[in-house]
């Protein structure tokens, strides 16, 4: 233990060196709240996006749009092209054809797109042995906010005293708390996450359902990938889902509320066809 939290010391000394070198040629410019500027438009638009890797065709003319302020689920079992999507969203892979735009613009095409995009891909691209506060500012240098912003992003995802202790021995919930602390870090618009309840408790999962919905009413917007359907019912207004990179099904959640399918039968139906 006493050598595990030396290394994260050490980490934090590096950061901070590399603080004040970075002072000097970006500035501290002072965080910047976008989300209530005017967003003409929709802020997600998919319009016949194609991705092949070979023979695959992992997503197949894909066209949805989501609006400001709306939380949307993105369902699909196992390799139905949902990470793909978001990733070709985030510029992380390039489209075939089709496009993939936020607020209009491809997001290599954004000004400080960390102040207007937050993304939760994965839980474990983190260093081990780096305090799960340095991490944050690690982030904060490189998109020139100020450590404060660090602070107030600890205390919202509810880290407490976790955020000085090595990542390494994070639970994965915990990981997923550092992971969506950072994606906050820029006070985003918009919000990509990629099963952001996998691995939390019930008390997270009630946490994180009810700070999606202050974000949204606050005027973001928030697209979910999942696959769990009874958590996805509770916390979003909408639904995309799609089976081997199509879209299957795009409906209001109020749709489905007094209906006689449920979102469990329509999705078992939509993507349980051709024995998917």
């Amino acid at each position: 233990m006493t050598g595990s939290k030396t290394d994260c010391l050490q980490a934090g000394r590096s950061v901070w060196q590399n603080a004040t070198d970075m002072a000097t040629r970006v500035g501290d410019p002072e965080r910047e709240s976008t989300a209530a500027s005017a967003i003409a438009g929709p802020v997600v638009s998919v319009q016949n996006l194609t991705k092949r890797y070979g023979d695959v065709v992992a997503v197949d003319d894909l066209t949805f749009a989501l609006q400001p302020g709306t939380i949307t689920g993105f369902l699909g079992p196992n390799g139905a092209g949902k990470s793909t999507t978001l990733r070709l969203l985030l510029g992380l892979a390039r489209p075939t054809s089709g496009n993939a735009l936020i607020f209009g613009s491809r997001y290599a095409g954004l000004d400080r797109p960390a102040r207007r995009v937050g993304a939760v891909l994965e839980s474990s691209d983190f260093d081990p042995g780096r305090s799960g506060r340095n991490h944050l500012r690690a982030l904060a240098l490189a998109i020139g906010i100020d450590f404060g912003r660090v602070e107030e992003v600890v205390d919202t995802v509810d880290l407490g005293d976790a955020a000085h202790r090595c990542v390494k021995s994070y639970s994965l919930g915990m990981r997923q708390r550092l992971g969506l602390a950072g994606a906050l870090l820029g006070d985003p618009e918009l919000l990509l996450l990629d099963e952001p309840a996998n691995g939390l408790d019930p008390e997270g999962v009630h946490w994180l359902r009810g700070f999606l919905r202050q974000l949204a009413d606050h005027g973001r917007t928030v697209l979910v990938s999942s696959h769990v359907l009874a958590e996805v019912a509770q916390t979003v207004e909408a639904v995309l889902i799609i089976n081997r990179g199509r879209l299957v099904a795009s409906r209001a959640m109020a749709d489905l509320a007094g209906g006689e399918r449920s979102l469990e039968d329509l999705y078992l139906a939509l993507t349980a066809k051709d024995g998917a």
